[in-house]
């Protein structure tokens, strides 16, 4: 077998190219809006929290941005802690609620349908994070469609 003959990386080494952009910072344009929509389970993927950041990211590019909580993506904003709500039981645990705040405090509107909410995961609105607004299941699709109509940047997330 070859001797390894590099010497070990340490900490703050680099280890791809975090200087090189090859597109333009696209920025929108005066009007345009973004709806980035969750049907994914908290704390079941990455994908959740991941475009939480990209909810948050549109939202800092200049877009009008809402995010829509339905099916099991309500399970992001519901209220977290242990014991006691807000309290961080572990590294991490409440990165959807700090993000979802974030977003919240800097303009982004985020929704949840009030079906999943009651029906599928036992909750009420007190549950939601503040600064949440419940909606009819009937507005679901709804919500999509305006989004649609006014051309909007729609982002679906979908996990099993």
């Amino acid at each position: 077998m070859p001797a390894v003959t590099h010497p070990p990386h340490q900490t703050g080494d680099f280890f791809v190219d975090y200087e090189q952009k090859l597109f333009e910072d696209v920025k929108a344009q005066a009007g345009e809006k973004a709806l980035v929509t969750f049907h994914t389970v908290a704390f079941e993927g990455s994908i959740g929290f991941v475009n939480l950041l990209q909810a948050t990211r549109l939202q800092r590019k200049g877009f009008e941005t809402s995010i829509l909580l339905y099916g099991p993506g309500v399970t992001l904003g519901i209220q977290r802690g242990f014991p006691k709500l807000g309290d961080e039981a572990f590294p991490g645990h409440l990165n959807f609620n700090n993000q979802i705040k974030k977003f919240i405090a800097e303009g982004g509107k985020v929704y949840a349908c009030r079906f999943a909410l009651q029906a599928l995961y036992g909750h009420g609105e007190p549950s939601l994070i503040e600064g949440i607004t419940p909606i009819s299941p009937l507005d679901v699709l709804d919500l999509v469609l305006l989004h649609r109509r006014d051309n909007a940047f729609i982002l679906d997330t979908w996990t099993l």
